[in-house]
């Protein structure tokens, strides 16, 4: 098979839940450390970004919770699927980030774990704030109205 004929899906691996639960702020994209069973687990789709969150360890950015299955041809050196990943930012990012975050109540989560088009697993990264209830009540009416609108209802 020619290398032309190969078809390459990217894994579209996002957090959904992070637009209701945040505010989303400002967007970074970053670079992880991975080692080589990770990505080939990635690259696979065999990654979830949902409960991840970042913070600070020792002057580094990490990622906690994000789960990299375990790569099924992967042999005793397989890695720890939920082991903390470093990031990898410019240093004026991560100033800008350390900064912003002692700002009572705002946090990184990641939105989007993608491989770049040359081959590298990036994630897109946002600061942000968590809603509260009531925020959460009127993101969804909001949401319910436009949809009717769109059906061509009323929007009562």
């Amino acid at each position: 098979m020619a290398k032309s004929d190969r078809k390459i899906t990217q894994p579209n691996i996002k957090n959904r839940r992070a637009g209701f639960e945040f505010e989303l702020l400002q967007e970074f994209t970053a670079g992880i450390q991975l080692t080589g069973t990770e990505i080939k687990s990635i690259r696979e789709g065999k990654a979830a970004i949902t409960d991840a969150y970042c913070v600070f360890s020792s002057d580094e950015l990490v990622i906690r919770n994000m789960t990299i299955q375990e790569y099924t041809q992967g042999n005793i050196y397989n890695h720890e699927p939920k082991r903390d990943r470093k990031l990898l930012l410019k240093k004026v990012e991560l100033n800008k980030l350390r900064t912003k975050l002692k700002d009572k109540g705002l946090t990184i989560i990641p939105i989007q774990l993608f491989i770049s088009e040359s081959g590298f697993a990036k994630l897109s990264i946002f600061l942000a704030k968590g809603k509260k209830l009531y925020d959460k009540r009127e993101a969804l009416k909001k949401k319910d109205v436009s949809r009717d609108i769109a059906r061509g209802g009323t929007g009562d």
